[in-house]
């Protein structure tokens, strides 16, 4: 499969049939690249536009769309405006969606269990209270550290409705994981499930959270269902289910109301901080322009609390008045069917995959077998870069080669696209077909020079809707780590090559590039190839010092099944012939597993590191510690 063959063309009448199209119309654009010219160069009638067409409500309408006094890196957006953004979910329940499903839950055992939106913002408002008789208020900090599902998303909303602060965290860390993150974020208070079901077996939490305790001795942990653990105050008990009042507090716009911690592979994890009008008017707009989401679909995106994905998701989905469809297991138990069972059962309109989980999927021949799939309407994958032919697969196999595949980058510091894939233009495997509206992205040589045709830096040029307002208490390391390579650009940390027909393809992390005998290449380039062996299950690029061209690629791959002997020189022989000579690595180390972070992404860094004979860094997200220590033996092998 190239990148050049389009998969997918928009329907004819996508001006009257699609969202985007209405919202055209609404603004008066001709073509989606005059409302893209609107949404960079009059943002203040692109947002008003926006917020008029999804009915994003404010307490109070603000003055303008954003003050930049402070400079790019923190502006004030929608100054003088006040709301809550649970507004919106709670609206759905004395609307004409109240019985309407808000969230459906299957745990791996098949157990269903379905909350309508009235019975959605009930628990909310008991949930709320019970924060309230712990002494959670404003602006204090509180843990969710709960699988995915109705209990979850009430969590998420209550905190943000009293005007305290959510700090999403993964089920699957351990408590040194989980206390630097709380330690940091100086939570008050964790609320968590007790365990959860893992291919048949139950995983406890206890042993972590009695760990967590220990190190955190004043953390109020709140387990799922039970009474509080830990210091309580004498009166919390016998309120747990009180009533809290039907209106919220209003919010400044800029209010915080989420802390997402992301890390790379060294330092310390980085708090990106969401706030209450930011967060949830991007994913609202992406979901409908992006996404095609409308209320009553139905939105299954599998993924953990504790990764962007989660919220991103809960929000989007609820505040959209769609259903939140949550499947809490194993992706491929019993078997790799499972999530197309779960599609089919379900009625799902919207599936979302990452590339990992797409190549998982596609490994085995049962992941469609006897799979009906036609409630769907639209494919999402997001997460890391998928090569040509699983973007491919995944078209054909759940798409049945009529569906829009949406590919979709942005971050955690982001809260919704930077770049992402539209319904109303074509669509070619593993591109972006478009920047995100109101997102002035652009590939960028190292004097902030727009390139193309040339692997660049993602960077955009002015403030955008959604972003971070910062790290928690690291205003230094945030304007660092984004502001300062290129003064007045956010540099993302993206490598990214637009083509000469407006398509753009991201190419790996910027600080993953390889620099072979001069020439620089990105190392999804290098993976996409090898991933085109149907023996090769996932692979890692990296480079490691070389005495005369400076760096040489090392290639680590995992195989499906026991790998025949030659297969190591037939990659290499595959990555000469399709990049050339100079770019044959020295070594493929053959390996039973590569390192993965718990969401299913490769941590290359760690690779490269460990291969390097260096600490590996940051692994508190590390899935499979196995893996690590077999790349740990072949430390120093391929370096000259």
């Amino acid at each position: 499969m190239s990148t050049t063959d389009v998969l997918w063309q928009p329907p004819a009448d996508w001006r009257t049939s699609t969202l985007l199209g209405e919202l055209c119309a609404r603004v008066g654009a001709s073509s989606f690249e005059d409302l893209i010219g609107m949404s960079l160069h009059e943002p203040q009638r692109y947002w008003a536009a926006v917020m008029a067409h999804l009915q994003f409500q404010w307490r109070m309408l603000p003055r303008r769309h954003v003050d930049l006094a402070s400079g790019p890196a923190f502006p004030r957006w929608f100054p003088g405006g006040r709301l809550n953004w649970v507004d919106h979910v709670l609206a759905h329940a004395d609307g004409p969606r109240a019985l309407q499903a808000a969230v459906v839950t299957e745990t791996e055992d098949g157990r269903v269990s379905t909350t309508s939106y009235a019975a959605l913002a009930r628990d909310v408002r008991q949930r709320a209270s019970r924060l309230g008789a712990l002494g959670v208020g404003a602006g204090d900090r509180v843990g969710i550290m709960m699988t995915m599902g109705a209990q979850a998303a009430a969590s998420l909303i209550a905190v943000s409705a009293l005007g305290a602060i959510a700090v999403p965290l993964f089920t699957g860390f351990g408590a040194d994981a989980v206390a630097a993150r709380l330690t940091l974020a100086d939570a008050r208070v964790l609320l968590a499930s007790g365990g959860y079901l893992r291919r048949g077996r139950t995983v406890d939490l206890k042993p972590v959270f009695d760990a967590l305790q220990e190190r955190m001795p004043g953390l109020r942990i709140v387990i799922q269902g039970d009474e509080p653990a830990g210091p309580v105050a004498p009166d919390a008990r016998s309120s747990l289910h009180a009533a809290a009042p039907h209106a919220f507090p209003a919010q400044d716009p800029d209010q915080p109301f989420m802390i997402v911690f992301t890390s790379g592979t060294t330092g310390s994890p980085k708090g990106t901080v969401h706030t209450h009008a930011g967060f949830p008017l991007k994913i609202l707009h992406d979901c409908a322009y992006h996404f095609e989401l409308r209320p009553g679909d139905r939105w299954l995106w599998p993924s953990d609390m504790g990764w962007i994905v989660g919220p991103l998701t809960t929000i989007g989905a609820l505040v959209r008045g769609a259903t939140l469809v949550c499947y809490d297991g194993a992706p491929d138990y019993p078997d790799a069917g499972r999530l197309a069972e779960v599609v089919d059962r379900h009625q799902v309109t919207h599936f979302g995959a990452s590339p990992t989980l797409v190549r998982s999927l596609a490994a085995s021949p049962r992941a469609v077998d006897g799979a009906v799939l036609d409630s769907l309407r639209v494919l999402m994958v997001a997460g890391e870069v998928i090569d040509p032919d699983h973007f491919a697969w995944f078209f054909h196999a759940f798409g049945r080669s009529r569906l829009p595949v949406i590919n979709y980058s942005g971050g955690t510091e982001a809260s919704g696209a930077l770049l992402g894939n539209v319904p109303v233009r074509p669509i070619r495997a593993c591109a972006f077909n478009a920047v995100s509206p109101g997102v002035d992205a652009f590939a960028a040589d190292e004097q902030g020079r727009r390139v193309r045709g040339v692997p660049g830096e993602l960077v955009i040029a002015a403030p955008f809707v959604g972003m971070t307002s910062g790290f928690w208490n690291a205003a230094d390391r945030y304007e660092e780590t984004y502001w300062r390579q290129r003064p007045g650009l956010w540099t993302h940390g993206d490598l990214l090559l637009e083509d000469d027909d407006g398509q753009f393809f991201i190419l790996g992390r910027a600080d993953d590039t390889l620099k072979i005998a001069g020439k620089r290449l990105g190392p999804a380039e290098v993976e996409s190839v090898v991933l085109g062996s149907p023996l090769v299950r996932d692979v890692a690029a990296v480079s490691l010092p070389d005495p005369v061209k400076g760096e040489r690629l090392v290639v680590c791959v995992s195989t499906q099944g026991e790998p025949p002997g030659a297969l190591a020189t037939s990659l290499a022989d595959r990555i000469e012939a399709a990049l050339g000579k100079p770019f044959r690595p020295g070594i493929v180390h053959l390996v039973p597993d590569l390192p993965r972070t718990r969401n299913g992404k490769v941590m290359r860094r760690v690779v490269r590191n460990v291969l390097r004979g260096l600490p590996p860094g940051d692994v508190s997200a590390l899935e499979n510690p196995a893996a690590l220590a077999a790349l740990q033996a072949l430390a120093g092998q391929g370096t000259a």
